[in-house]
């Protein structure tokens, strides 16, 4: 293989490898969101959660807000 082979070939794998680099921080910024919303919903289910537990203790049914 000659130097500019060698070289070409380098070039090429510099260049997949730029290209997967950069979908890294669209891929992390994805994940980040889908936490966030996960954390949302187990706040507002623990938080249903405990208005049913203090309904409980009252003798109260309760009502969930949707939306």
């Amino acid at each position: 293989m000659s130097d500019l082979e060698r070289i070409t070939a380098r070039r090429s794998e510099l260049d997949a490898l730029a290209a997967e680099l950069a979908k890294r921080p669209q891929e992390v910024e994805a994940e980040r969101e889908e936490l966030g919303i996960a954390e949302r919903v187990r706040l507002r289910l623990a938080e249903q959660d405990r208005a049913d537990t203090e309904a409980a203790g009252a003798g109260i049914r309760p009502t969930y807000l949707t939306g």
